[in-house]
């Protein structure tokens, strides 16, 4: 069996005894979307930081590949690690994103379908998600776009989960009444 029929623990496995690049390179392939599109909406659409904060999180990742136990799945330990790659950097930098950069067309839907999002659409769901409080756009993000479920999402944020729940009503509250007061209906 080569490297690129391998699931995912048995990649970690090859990575963290073997130090296998290769299998690396394919869990980075399998999920590199999902993170920079995580990265995206966190940002609001900016795609070198996001392509900065994709890269630190696989490297963390590699770095940190013993660490692995198998305990949830690989991709929710790789977003726990994006997650804090996400604050570290709010935090270090002591920014709060909040729609400096809504006026650049983001390079990539906000879905992750295929199906294309108007521009004036996205737009205004980047105006929407700027209005959220960080903890709320993650909950929003993880589960609108990235299909998360309530339990993975507390272990992705290290948020309890009924918090999960109330930031996932408070932004889907917030963001449906942005939607509506701009002329969108249900």
């Amino acid at each position: 069996m080569g490297v690129a029929e391998l699931g995912d623990t048995a990649l970690v496995a090859q990575v963290a005894v073997f130090r296998n690049k290769r299998a690396f390179d394919q869990l980075v392939r399998k999920y590199q979307s999902q993170v920079r599109r995580f990265f995206l909406n966190q940002t609001l659409g900016d795609g070198p930081l996001s392509d900065d904060l994709a890269q630190e999180t696989f490297v963390k990742a590699y770095l940190n590949i013993t660490k692995f136990h198998g305990l949830s799945s690989f991709s929710t330990w790789l977003m726990r690690i994006a997650y804090n790659v996400f604050y570290d950097y709010m935090r270090g930098e002591k920014k709060e994103v909040r729609g400096e950069r809504i006026d650049q067309q983001p390079n990539i839907p906000l879905t992750s379908h295929h199906s294309p999002l108007t521009t004036t659409l996205r737009m205004d769901i980047y105006q929407a998600l700027a209005l959220l409080k960080e903890e709320e756009r993650s909950c929003i993000t993880l589960q609108l776009i990235d299909g998360y479920p309530i339990d993975q999402i507390s272990r992705i944020t290290g948020i309890g989960e009924n918090t999960v729940k109330s930031h996932l009503r408070r932004g889907k509250e917030k963001m449906a009444n942005y939607l509506k007061a701009n002329g969108y209906d249900r």
